[in-house]
């Protein structure tokens, strides 16, 4: 399997992770909290990996690896209490755009640990993904509003921990068969999210009145389907890329808004998502033309 497919896996992964604030929005009219989805979330997720593990993993991962692993679920989890914080203090369109800088500073990362310049085409796509996550989030088209200073400093923080937790799944546990870390990573994070948000949807009553549903949905989309898939494609990637790919978080949260909950988006919204693709998209076409020139040099 090469780059580009691994790629693929990690986008597929960051659109999964788009869809949940819409699904959300769809439980909250039914009744229910984001706290209590957000648990359910972890629970049936962490489930769902726990019996892919006990059916498809048989090798054993060694305590050191259990510690460290177990430690990338904290800034996975930051990610979502910090957001959540952002999102009950700010408009939708701030708090996202303040989560989405998590690009560049995903890329900021690499660069100082490899201790390496960023390559032209990720500052290209950057530049790219910056215009686009402030035209798709609605922020030029929205008038100016004292913003709460905590609210920034949130949704600041949810960036940081998110481009964080990419930085780390690409480097952590490389060795470690893909569910296996995707169930530490997971139960790092679910422990610390049960403890900031009351695990009492266990006893209240919530999952039969309709709770399992949005836990099961939540649970495929907000945890198996991301945290695996970037388990198998970040360590081949690389964070900075990762952290490009990633992206494709915002056009999916604005699609999915389009299908499951029918809010408008305007034409600037719209020209917003095609600059993320683009934005998306230069990387990898870098990446297979400097693949193919040795290619056509032996032809040559």
């Amino acid at each position: 399997m090469n780059k580009f497919k691994f790629s693929l896996i990690v986008l597929v992964g960051a659109c999964s992770y788009g869809v949940l604030s819409s699904i959300m929005k769809v439980g909250m009219k039914d009744g229910f909290t984001v706290p209590q989805m957000l648990g359910g979330q972890y629970v049936f997720g962490w489930t769902f990996l726990l019996i892919f593990m006990l059916l498809l993993s048989r090798k054993r991962v060694a305590g050191r690896q259990w510690l460290s692993l177990l430690a990338v679920g904290i800034p996975m989890s930051g990610t979502s209490i910090f957001y959540g914080w952002a999102v009950e203090r700010l408009p939708a369109s701030i708090a996202v755009v303040l989560l989405f800088q998590f690009t560049w500073i995903g890329v900021l990362l690499e660069a100082v640990w490899e201790r390496k310049f960023p390559a032209r085409s990720k500052l290209v796509s950057i530049c790219f993904l910056i215009v686009g996550t402030l035209l798709a989030g609605g922020v030029i088209s929205e008038s100016p509003a004292n913003l709460d200073p905590a609210g920034v400093v949130y949704g600041l923080m949810a960036a940081l921990s998110f481009a964080v937790y990419i930085f780390a799944s690409g480097r952590v546990g490389t060795e470690v068969p893909a569910i296996s870390k995707s169930l530490l990573i997971t139960s790092g994070s679910g422990v610390i999210v049960l403890s900031v948000f009351s695990p009492s949807l266990l006893w209240d009553g919530s999952l039969g009145e309709g709770l399992w549903v949005y836990g099961v949905i939540l649970g495929l989309l907000g945890i198996l389907i991301p945290v695996l898939f970037f388990a198998i494609g970040m360590p081949k990637v690389g964070t900075g890329t990762g952290a490009i790919l990633g992206a494709a978080e915002l056009p999916a949260a604005v699609i999915a808004s389009v299908l499951l909950v029918h809010e408008h988006v305007g034409y600037l919204q719209w020209a917003g998502i095609v600059l993320i693709f683009i934005g998306i998209a230069v990387p990898q076409l870098r990446f297979n033309r400097t693949r193919q020139l040795p290619v056509q040099g032996a032809a040559d």
